[in-house]
């Protein structure tokens, strides 16, 4: 088991990669802190994992509010004596992102809220943990949009994920020598729902898969097992690094004709 005696607190838990994410790490031996705002949903993939043998709990937690976070990670300190992974999953693709011009103040700030603010306070509380623990990994979920940029207009989005990538990059330098690699994750476009609402038709779906060179989208559960690899001791020399799952659009991508 690869991550056999590690504590691991993801955040977006519910549904998408997170809930992938807790499945997968739940099976390779970790004792898992699963946290969403849905706890209904959060619940049952506790459950879940407990059904299948393992140790989970659910909480709450809007990572935009701070209280929410030094909570989720008392939590796992409490329940399980340690932190050992933090993977800072939680994320929103709001439906009225758009350009800067359509984009309200609003939805630019809740993104950011949601997507950055929750990225750092999910740090500002998880490191210390890290650190009494000895050590650890820190994965963000970022995107591979944060490279390229979007060809449908999702400006708040990913303005967002590329400050990720740059939290990240600075995290990353500042604790290695304590023994806290930090790395962000960015998943290509994947059949999950967060994509989907977006691409509602085959002829949607059709003018984002003639830029992926593998020809379709990538699955929750394929990203899960890059975020496997990053949390286990398999990348012990690995930080800051921007690891990229996304079907090898980064490397061929075009704009629309």
């Amino acid at each position: 088991m690869r991550l056999k005696e590690k504590v691991a607190l993801i955040t977006g838990a519910a549904s998408g990669i997170g809930r992938e994410t807790a499945l997968l790490f739940a099976a390779e031996g970790a004792a898992v802190v699963a946290a969403d705002i849905n706890d209904a949903a959060c619940g049952e993939v506790a459950a879940a994992i407990r059904g299948a043998g393992g140790s989970a709990i659910g909480v709450h937690a809007d990572v935009s509010r701070a209280s929410d976070c030094e909570a989720m990670v008392a939590a796992a300190e409490r329940e399980f004596g340690k932190l050992n992974v933090l993977f800072n999953n939680a994320g929103i693709s709001h439906a009225d992102d758009d350009d800067s011009i359509s984009t309200s103040e609003a939805v630019w700030d809740l993104t950011f809220q949601i997507n950055v603010k929750g990225v750092f306070l999910g740090c500002k509380y998880g490191i210390p943990a890290l650190r009494r623990a000895g050590g650890g990994s820190i994965i963000n979920t970022a995107s591979f949009v944060a490279h390229l940029g979007a060809a449908t207009p999702q400006l708040a989005y990913t303005a967002s994920k590329g400050a990720v990538l740059s939290m990240t990059r600075e995290l990353a330098a500042i604790h290695a020598r304590e023994g806290i690699r930090v790395n962000a994750l960015c998943p290509g476009p994947l059949r999950t729902e967060l994509l989907m609402k977006y691409l509602n038709t085959p002829e949607k779906q059709q003018r984002r898969l003639v830029h992926i060179p593998m020809g379709r989208f990538g699955l929750a559960k394929e990203i899960a097992y890059s975020a496997l690899f990053l949390a286990s001791d398999e990348s012990s020399f690995t930080t800051g690094a921007e690891f990229l799952a996304d079907g090898g659009i980064t490397s061929a991508y075009t704009t629309p004709e």
